[in-house]
């Protein structure tokens, strides 16, 4: 049975909080929020199964508990993170990693002196459907990937500090690194603040891969639909993610463009292929807890981590570089 404690109880933190106690293999000993009346609220809802606490080093000076799940504010990961890593705790740590990437090449040196595992909050990279598409990709079904897009827009919550690209793009940035097994060598990005000066509201950001492909992801907290799509364009196939479907959430499409060749001449031309439509079986789990249980497997039987601090790493790379885009107005940045 592993043993956890939980910082942060936000809206977040309370989805993570419901996940891990609904895991068999783990007991949530303590939870820690500055808030004293929010531990109270949610012990009572769940019955006392755990303690509470506002003071951190009550969690760090514990010896039974194995591993602390961090859902607090972004400015505090690498602090909060790197104090448990030094206590010998494992870390579950909410997107993003860190919010410099200094903090986040410490954060690894630390999991790797202390051999704990550091895993980031990376939750598409966990969705079945996603895996699915991962496994198309990799098995060639698409053929040469030419580019990807994709939307995450909402009417939802304000932020007063975190901007949408810091906020919302961590997860289109994620997954398209991991589905062509790559960073991007270059990122562009623009947007503008409308509703809080200096905090983005829109942004527009391209990631550019060798191969010439290319990510394009729109983000937004001020938009009419509330979309979560993903598009991937090969030269065999196309394919959709679409979060938002109930059921057909992943559809392959057979459509395409192919070189053909005149007869009985060498010139070739181009032509458009319009095949079926292909709407595969997805065995449907939550994506948190598919992920929450990847980090109680990964320190119990000593796994591999899938998100982990490297791949935050890699993602903070490009959110830097793109930040640094968006406030010069678009300017190409090597990452």
């Amino acid at each position: 049975m592993i043993k956890l404690a939980q910082i942060g109880m936000g809206q977040w933190g309370q989805n993570l909080l419901r996940t891990y106690l609904s895991l068999s293999d783990c007991q949530m000993k303590i939870c820690c929020d500055e808030d004293q009346k929010t531990l109270e609220k949610f012990s009572r809802l769940y019955h006392n199964k755990f303690g509470v606490t506002q003071h951190f080093d009550d969690i760090l000076n514990d010896p039974e508990i194995q591993g602390v799940i961090i859902a607090t504010p972004a400015i505090t990961h690498a602090n909060l993170a790197m104090r448990a890593l030094c206590a010998n705790k494992h870390v579950f740590v909410e997107k993003p990693l860190a919010l410099s990437v200094n903090d986040g090449m410490r954060m690894i040196e630390l999991a790797h002196q202390n051999n704990r595992l550091l895993m980031v909050g990376h939750l598409l990279l966990y969705h079945p459907a996603v895996q699915k598409l991962k496994n198309a990709v990799d098995t060639g079904q698409l053929g040469d990937i030419h580019y990807l897009y994709s939307t995450r827009v909402n009417l939802g919550t304000i932020r007063e500090e975190e901007n949408a690209l810091w906020s919302l793009t961590v997860h289109d940035i994620s997954v398209a690194m991991h589905l062509l097994n790559q960073a991007p060598l270059e990122v562009t990005a623009t947007g503008s603040a409308y509703l809080r000066k200096d905090v983005h509201d829109v942004v527009f950001v391209t990631l550019y891969f060798k191969n010439n492909v290319m990510s394009h992801i729109h983000a937004s907290w001020l938009d009419p639909h509330k979309i979560r799509k993903f598009t991937v364009v090969g030269s065999k196939k196309m394919a959709v993610f679409d979060d938002m479907e109930s059921s057909e959430k992943l559809k392959f499409y057979d459509k395409g463009v192919e070189r053909m060749q005149h007869s009985g001449g060498y010139e070739t031309f181009l032509t458009l292929r319009e095949g079926d439509i292909h709407i595969p079986h997805v065995h449907m789990m939550e994506p948190l807890k598919l992920e929450c249980q990847h980090f109680i497997d990964s320190i119990a039987y000593k796994k591999p981590v899938l998100s982990d601090g490297h791949n935050g790493l890699n993602v903070l790379k490009v959110l830097t570089a793109a930040q640094e885009s968006l406030m010069t107005h678009g300017k190409p940045i090597r990452i």
